[in-house]
C-alpha cells in the first residue's frame, strides 16, 4: 500500500512541530512513535522529505541531444 504525498507530508510536518516543541513522541493516526533522541528524529523528517521529493519529481519523457563540428 503506497502512501500518498498529502499523507506524507502531513506526517513530515507533525514530526517536525514536535520536533521544535522538544517532545520526542509524535501521535498520527491513532499511532504513537517514540524518538530515541533528536537525531533519530532528523533521520526520520530526511527520510520523509526524501520519500517527498521521490514522488513528486517528474522524470523527462524525451533527452535530446546537439552537438556541432565547433564552427
Amino acid at each position: 500500500m503506497a502512501i500518498s504525498v498529502t499523507e506524507l507530508e502531513e506526517m513530515r510536518d507533525a514530526l517536525v512541530r514536535a520536533r521544535a516543541r522538544g517532545a520526542r513522541e509524535v501521535q498520527y493516526n491513532n499511532e504513537r512513535v517514540r524518538y530515541g533522541s533528536d537525531s533519530e528524529m532528523a533521520r526520520a523528517i530526511a527520510d520523509l522529505d526524501a520519500r517527498i521529493r521521490q514522488t513528486t519529481s517528474t522524470r523527462p519523457s524525451t533527452v535530446r541531444f546537439s552537438s556541432s563540428k565547433g564552427f
